[in-house]
């Protein structure tokens, strides 16, 4: 069975946030809010800065602090590791939203919790997510992180890499190529 994962290479991300607009496109997120954004992130001092720009979004973690806290069971871990949320499950408490780290998570304006899915329904058709599919510049890539012969994992191996908040132990199966 796989275990997806996604990788997006920052020098390559032009911020441009067409994944942004693709995954509320293809999902029918509800104006105001998304699924995924864009993080300019900037860091040392003038004259030194460096800057990563970054497209973000649920980290479906294998550690997952969401689907351990979720009082009815509405948060899982779906086959491939894709953390979901069941809305027909969902009180809409918010107990997830306080235990992610990367603050991936809403409420639908329906009452129950939303988050990036990896599009799992593409995904069963053999598709990318629609993000990764739009993507103008191929930043981002996505496949099986126990295939050695994926992409992602041949990306991985190629070059730094990191994941965000790696503090949390949370196991994020999104990484950041440096």
């Amino acid at each position: 069975m796989p275990r997806y994962g996604m990788v997006i290479d920052t020098k390559r991300c032009v911020g441009c946030a067409d994944c942004v607009v693709a995954c509320k496109t293809e999902n029918n997120v509800p104006d105001g809010f998304c699924r995924d954004w864009i993080v300019q992130d900037v860091r040392g001092a003038f004259p030194n800065l460096q800057m990563e720009i970054r497209s973000e979004r649920c980290n479906h973690c294998e550690n997952a602090p969401c689907v351990r806290c979720c009082p009815t069971g509405a948060s899982y871990i779906a086959d491939g590791g894709i953390v979901l949320v069941d809305h027909d499950e969902c009180t809409g408490c918010k107990a997830c939203i306080a235990s992610c780290p990367y603050d991936a998570r809403f409420v639908h304006p329906e009452g129950y919790v939303d988050k990036c899915t990896f599009c799992i329904h593409r995904v069963k058709q053999g598709l990318d997510p629609a993000c990764v599919a739009v993507c103008p510049t191929k930043c981002m890539y996505f496949g099986d992180l126990d295939d050695p012969q994926s992409e992602v994992s041949q990306l991985l191996r190629s070059r730094p890499n990191h994941a965000l908040i790696p503090e949390a132990g949370t196991q994020p199966k999104v990484f950041y190529l440096n």
